[in-house]
């Protein structure tokens, strides 16, 4: 059964951060831990992004997510919002 993945993302943010998070929603697809991520205004200031993933592979995936947001220092402009590890 498939998983669904939400990311929170603010929507005002410098080109830097923009092509970070572009850059990670390639991988996600590249990966092969979804084919096609939704995104949709959450409020004035964010948008919610989300992907739907395989059970098998929903951990990995938020691990990744995870750790791609500290590497690259996206803390203040993108959040996991369903992890299942918190």
């Amino acid at each position: 059964m498939d998983k669904t993945i939400k990311l929170r993302v603010k929507k005002e943010i410098n080109r830097d951060n923009e092509l970070k998070i572009l850059k990670l929603k390639g991988n996600l697809i590249t990966k092969g831990y979804t084919e096609i991520i939704h995104i949709a205004d959450e409020n004035e200031d964010f948008y919610l992004n989300s992907f739907s993933t395989s059970s098998d592979y929903k951990i990995e995936a938020e691990n990744f997510v995870l750790e791609y947001i500290s590497l690259n220092n996206l803390s203040d402009t993108i959040t996991l919002l369903s992890a299942s590890h918190k």
